[in-house]
């Protein structure tokens, strides 16, 4: 089983991902890991501040081969970034779609003026964050934009509203 996490900075994808592996045994392989090798081996000129979207298409192509892979070895394995595309699903045959659950992690506004502190408390939960310029502004626009594009794109996403309480069964 491939588990896909994404969503907006700071809504705690990498933290699910924590929290998955130690219930089911799943590794999971953070994007932004991949994404500063590539960086700091000088495999690309793209740099931590560059477009997401530019970011987005360096990496998917290299990460989607990677889940190709794990389905085809019967491997289980967690996906967590904001480099997902919402268009994933075009990426993949039947066969592998089959073997892939995907999660959307959006914060709503209400969540977003109600708990700006917890969310800027745990942002270095399980990375740190070197020059964290988390804004409220900047998470009410992020995940604005987020759940928009989960609804344009018909994708599965989980609306964190009233409390931060995220459940997955696998």
């Amino acid at each position: 089983m491939i588990i896909l996490i994404t969503g907006a900075s700071h809504t705690g994808k990498t933290a699910l991902a924590q929290k998955l592996l130690e219930k089911y045994k799943y590794p999971y392989l953070s994007i932004d890991h991949l994404k500063m090798g590539l960086i700091r081996s000088d495999n690309t000129e793209l740099t931590p501040l560059s477009d997401d979207s530019a970011l987005t298409k360096y990496l998917w192509p290299i990460v989607r081969e990677m889940i190709k892979t794990a389905i085809e070895n019967k491997q289980n394995l967690i996906v967590e970034g904001c480099y997902i595309p919402f268009t994933w699903q075009d990426d993949f045959d039947k066969e592998y779609l089959d073997h892939i659950k995907y999660y959307c992690l959006v914060m709503s506004e209400n969540y977003i003026r109600n708990n700006f502190d917890d969310i800027k408390k745990f942002a270095s939960v399980i990375e740190k964050r070197i020059d964290d310029d988390c804004s409220i502004d900047g998470l009410l626009q992020d995940n604005s934009q987020v759940l928009n594009l989960c609804k344009k794109h018909n994708v599965n996403y989980v609306l964190i509203d009233d409390e931060y309480k995220i459940n997955i069964d696998l």
